[in-house]
């Protein structure tokens, strides 16, 4: 499955829209006035899943909600170089490259899905490549975290 993450231009909060190959909208995020980021993501304006930064913590943590009940974490460890996140839900890890562009989220040694950002766009823009469908708002979780990690350090 492949879906395309695009941060919409002009907006006051973090709002995205998420289209599938054929350019169809399948997940709309809403960024919402809070301490810290906080993202809910709807399709077809149901709610499904809540992003939520974790304040005063040491390194950036978000945790995610589906249907308003916790699901796992995901936090910034401190490496040098290559940035990689500690996920806390199913053994998940993912790494990135040096230019914090393309992403690899894994279940052991196997890849769950590649996350890569495209340039030469005006507002944020990334495509993500997920193996299994069934994964698919859970991939979206992580790189809504990984992305207001991001504007965070900005």
């Amino acid at each position: 499955m492949r879906l395309l993450f695009k941060q919409r231009l002009f907006s006051w909060f973090d709002s995205y829209d998420i289209y599938d190959e054929d350019g169809n909208v399948v997940y709309e995020v809403k960024g919402q006035l809070d301490w810290g980021h906080c993202l809910k993501v709807y399709q077809s304006n149901v709610h499904l899943a809540t992003i939520k930064q974790v304040l005063l913590t040491f390194i950036p943590r978000f945790e995610i909600y589906k249907d308003d009940q916790y699901v796992g974490s995901i936090s910034k460890e401190f490496s040098f170089f290559v940035p990689r996140y500690n996920i806390d839900f199913n053994g998940w890890h993912i790494e990135g490259d040096i230019f914090e562009w393309d992403y690899q989220i894994y279940d052991g040694s196997k890849v769950i899905a590649s996350i890569s950002k495209e340039l030469f766009n005006l507002t944020d823009t990334y495509v993500l490549n997920i193996i299994d469908p069934k994964d698919a708002l859970d991939v979206l979780a992580f790189v809504l975290a990984i992305d207001a990690e991001k504007c965070s350090r900005n």
